[in-house]
This record gives structure tokens, C-alpha cells and sequence, in this order.
């Protein structure tokens, strides 16, 4: 397994080291704000390139 040129340890480590600082209690909450914000983003990308498309054919 291979994520960003990350292997299997490493992602084992920095799993690890978000356990040690967020604690395992507020590590679902983390994880679905992440989502929660990586799912906007991409909202928000798509938004962007329509109205660029809409502003390009309307030229």
C-alpha cells in the first residue's frame, strides 16, 4: 500500500501520533470535520469550474 508515497509504517506512525495528541475520544470528531471539509472543497471546485465553463461558452 502506497499513499503519497507513504508506506504502511509510516501511515501506521502518523496514525499513532494523532492518537497520542487528540486522544481517542475526539478522534471520530477530527475525522468527520476533515471529511466534512474535504467534501466542500471539492463542492466548492466543481461550483468553480461550472460557472468558468458557462462564463467561457458565453464569450
Amino acid at each position: 500500500m502506497n499513499i503519497f508515497g507513504l508506506g504502511t509504517p509510516e501511515l501506521i506512525l502518523i496514525a499513532f501520533v494523532f492518537l497520542l495528541f487528540f486522544g481517542k475520544k475526539r478522534l471520530p470528531g477530527l475525522a468527520q470535520s476533515i471529511g466534512q471539509s474535504i467534501k466542500e472543497l471539492r463542492d466548492g471546485l466543481s461550483r468553480g469550474f461550472e460557472e468558468s465553463d458557462k462564463e467561457s461558452k458565453g464569450k
